[in-house]
């Protein structure tokens, strides 16, 4: 749906400048005619796109500076209320493509990502860690990775030891976010009804967060779509398009156990398996959710495993601890596994399932303070067939921005998010 009456004006781009290899560099600023910049929870870099309209300058940029991969670009562009995104020592080129080469004027775009997508490129993690994860993930990734952007690590809880086994780092992080649970804030939390971490970056630096985080923490921003073009007292802007992706798909979070899986743990040290069932009736109550109504498809569809996960305990294999404590923690309790599978793994696939029920993509006035992971809420009209049309309360409330792009063109900046939520109803009713 579009709103007619919501506005966006032009953006700035205050500096553009590529620095090739040799150490020239060249301002590309006037010859950008469209730039993209791109976030994601599920990405573990930022990237962009410059679409560029070279006329008059002098060698041209791709051989002026020239491009042939990797070099630096400093970009600093702000939205029409002058909230900054600046990627000084930020980005590196990774691609051109689609060159339209003229008698006046050249045509083309340059993609590119972060510089810790090319540290990771060229590093592996080799050695063996043990302890908890969070503090594992700074060491891999101020020690193997060497990034110095600022890293916003949310505290785990249980320990493992594993090995880096040659794995580039933005792999092992993301398989370690899998099998975290965040740190217990008070004694009534529960270790196996909280799993699931993101690794992600934005143009504040690394993020290795909990979902439940995510979705604890202060509502960013408030919008609104309405047929009037009036803001109402309390929000930031209006909503100028927005189209609902998913209102969840039984057949399809079935089929990936997103309500009821079973997992079988075999014990081959002692010959041995285990059956763990779980349920999203289980965790109600005892997670953090951004809707009113948690379980909200049908009861009898639920009762029974629809996905059956199979994995071998890791016993005897690499014990915690580390050097000759390895060994006595191992004869202290030879049935105890290196990591809790079992409290973690189960919950933790159905939370991620869960967490993309709802997908709404929305476009906004541009606002550059806006970063994947952040949490805003947005109030839809009502679907009915009435020109005086109420708020759904359904489908409004809170959402976790899981994708962002801003765009910036001379004519028009804006923004585009993918809202993503795991349950239905607006809290409060309001």
């Amino acid at each position: 749906m579009a709103n007619q009456n919501a506005t966006t004006g032009p953006g700035n781009i205050q500096k553009f400048t590529f620095t090739g290899n040799t150490g020239n560099k060249v301002d590309a600023s006037a010859a950008v005619v469209e730039y993209r910049y791109y976030e994601n929870i599920l990405s573990n870099t930022i990237t962009s796109t410059a679409t560029i309209i070279e006329t008059g300058i002098p060698r041209g940029i791709l051989d002026g500076v020239p491009i042939r991969g990797g070099e630096l670009v400093d970009i600093i562009v702000t939205d029409p209320r002058g909230n900054k995104i600046d990627l000084t020592t930020t980005l590196h080129v990774d691609s051109v493509r689609d060159i339209n080469p003229g008698a006046v004027q050249d045509l083309y775009n340059i993609d590119f990502v972060s510089k810790e997508q090319i540290l990771n490129d060229n590093t592996r993690v080799v050695e063996e860690y043990d302890g908890k994860i969070s503090e594992n993930v700074q060491k891999i990734l101020e020690g193997v990775l060497k990034t110095d952007v600022p890293l916003d690590i949310d505290k785990t809880s249980l320990e493992y030891n594993f090995y880096g086994n040659n794995k580039k780092p933005f792999f092992v992080c993301t398989l370690l976010a899998s099998q975290s649970v965040p740190e217990p804030k008070d004694s009534e939390s529960q270790v196996g009804f909280e799993g699931g971490f993101l690794f992600y970056q934005t143009s504040d630096g690394m993020k290795f967060k909990s979902i439940n985080s995510l979705l604890n923490q202060e509502v960013k921003k408030k919008y609104i779509y309405n047929d009037t073009g009036n803001l109402p007292v309390g929000y930031t802007d209006n909503i100028i398009t927005y189209d609902i992706i998913k209102n969840t798909s039984l057949s399809r979070n079935s089929a990936v156990g997103a309500y009821n899986n079973e997992t079988i743990y075999f014990d081959f040290f002692n010959m041995d398996y285990n059956v763990v069932q779980f349920s999203i009736e289980d965790q109600e109550d005892k997670v953090k959710n951004a809707g009113e109504d948690y379980v909200f498809v049908s009861k009898d569809s639920i009762q029974k495993p629809s996905r059956i996960f199979q994995t071998i305990l890791d016993l005897g294999v690499n014990p915690t601890g580390s050097g000759n404590k390895q060994l006595d923690n191992f004869k202290k309790d030879p049935t105890k596994a290196n990591f809790d599978y079992k409290q973690t793994m189960v919950q933790t696939i159905m939370r991620y399932n869960q967490l993309y029920s709802v997908q709404v993509e929305v476009k906004i006035p541009a606002d550059f303070t806006i970063q994947a992971g952040d949490l805003i809420e947005c109030t839809f009209p009502r679907l009915e067939a009435t020109n005086n049309k109420q708020s759904n309360k359904q489908s409004g409330g809170k959402y976790i921005v899981a994708s962002v792009c801003h765009r910036v063109t001379p004519r028009e900046t804006f923004t585009a998010l993918g809202l993503i939520r795991d349950s239905f109803g607006k809290k409060g009713g309001s």
